[in-house]
């Protein structure tokens, strides 16, 4: 089960915070899989001839635990066998970052799923940055989140989008080691 993280709708479809969505999407691409439904609160599609189910919550970011949940359930996929896509402040934009298990590092996303399932799953996290620090301002970083991409990122977001497409099929054909081993180590175009 491959989850990407993100907020439904137009408003939010080009966003930082979106960043999961847009890694599902490519590898529904590549899988050449095109099955969708909205059931459990999240779009979802089955790829049978690699029994994998791709998750795109419809919750918002704060209750994406419940359909992951839901879902999980449904297909009986125990939490080693889920992979959760999402965007990190803490990394620069560029970076990625893939481990096997862990805590929530203060996403909301993450904690809602920690909350439901527990922490033992994998998940790689997509570097976003955070703002640059205003001048009387506290830090905005849900303004951050919730923007759209400079142009500098938009012109790196295919690489990075990419980069982390190939790990997660990595991670579907050879397993964890292997998808930590290509994108831990991957140089992006920014960073």
């Amino acid at each position: 089960m491959v989850v990407g993280l993100g907020n439904p709708g137009a408003k939010y479809e080009r966003t930082r915070h979106n960043v999961g969505f847009l890694v599902v999407d490519e590898v529904a691409r590549r899988l050449r899989v095109e099955n969708w439904k909205t059931k459990d609160a999240a779009r979802q599609a089955y790829d049978s001839s690699r029994r994998t189910v791709l998750v795109q919550p419809q919750s918002y970011m704060n209750n994406s635990g419940v359909p992951v949940r839901l879902i999980a359930s449904w297909y009986r996929t125990p939490p080693d066998a889920l992979l959760v896509v999402y965007d990190e402040l803490d990394l620069p934009f560029g970076r990625v970052r893939m481990r096997p298990f862990g805590g929530h590092g203060g996403h909301n996303g993450m904690r809602s799923i920690i909350a439901t399932i527990g922490d033992g799953f994998p998940r790689i996290r997509i570097g976003i940055g955070r703002p640059a620090p205003r001048a009387g301002q506290d830090d905005d970083a849900i303004d951050h989140v919730l923007s759209p991409f400079t142009p500098e990122e938009s012109a790196a977001l295919p690489a990075l989008i990419g980069a982390t497409a190939d790990a997660v099929e990595l991670w579907l054909e050879r397993g964890v080691d292997a998808a930590m081993q290509f994108i831990n180590n991957w140089e992006g175009p920014i960073h």
